[in-house]
């Protein structure tokens, strides 16, 4: 069994009890400790983490083209340990998924995951208004251990209208990642007119939006991606 808790809120520490397989980001472990010698092996994963070879390829070639493309590690653990897991400084964020919870994060803020996720990419269809917005990965719980750990650039915001069923609007470049029941896909609201084109846009053309009615918890980095469309006149 695997529990994750994070350190310093840049480093994501992994306690394991008995035998375990764990997955992350390939090169993002950077210390472990067991007792009796090193119990723990790394395995560089080229498909993906699906146990059936015909999804493993299928969703490889889904990665590859939707620019989805996790570089995953095995952890596989045959007794008791503690790991560490990082990349590059950035902030770590645990989630412990309920049964049928799903989280739909960008794949380059996945850290890593348990065996109880059940990972997949699927398409959200908001195309060229994001530069991750064609397509998303998703970890739904099919078990009682599943935790997820995501990375954001600074300290991260959430918001959630699970009590509020406010509604929640975020810039997609600066989104992280959404939790909800069922896959509780957002609604693309582009702002664009004739102001646009002749270089007098807000630059905030368009947002993910959640309804009331759509209960979810957004998390996001203070930080946006570099992408979206840009459109002017000289």
């Amino acid at each position: 069994m695997l529990t994750f808790e994070t350190v310093n809120e840049l480093t994501l520490k992994v306690t394991c009890s008995g035998s375990d397989v764990l997955f992350t980001k390939a090169g993002a472990f950077i210390a472990g400790e067991s007792a009796g010698g090193k119990n723990y092996t790394f395995e560089k994963l080229l498909l993906g983490p699906q146990n059936n070879i015909g999804q493993a390829l299928m969703g490889s070639l889904i990665r590859r083209v939707t620019g989805e493309n996790l570089p995953l590690m095995k952890v596989t653990m045959n007794g008791d340990s503690v790991t560490y897991y990082a990349s590059y400084g950035q902030h770590v964020v645990v989630y412990h998924l309920q049964m049928g919870e799903t989280i739909s994060v960008e794949s380059e803020n996945i850290l890593a995951f348990t065996q109880d996720c059940d990972y997949s990419v699927r398409f959200l269809g908001s195309g060229v208004l994001s530069q991750k917005g064609l397509a998303t990965s998703t970890l739904t719980a099919k078990g009682n251990n599943a935790f997820v750990a995501v990375l954001s650039n600074g300290n991260p915001i959430v918001l959630s209208n699970v009590q509020s069923r406010s509604t929640i609007s975020v810039d997609p470049d600066a989104v992280i990642c959404w939790v909800g029941n069922g896959h509780c896909d957002p609604q693309i609201k582009a702002d664009i007119s004739w102001k646009t084109f002749i270089g007098q846009a807000s630059g905030e053309s368009y947002a993910f939006e959640w309804s009331g009615g759509n209960p979810v918890t957004v998390i996001m980095q203070p930080s946006e991606r570099r992408g979206g469309i840009s459109v002017s006149m000289d």
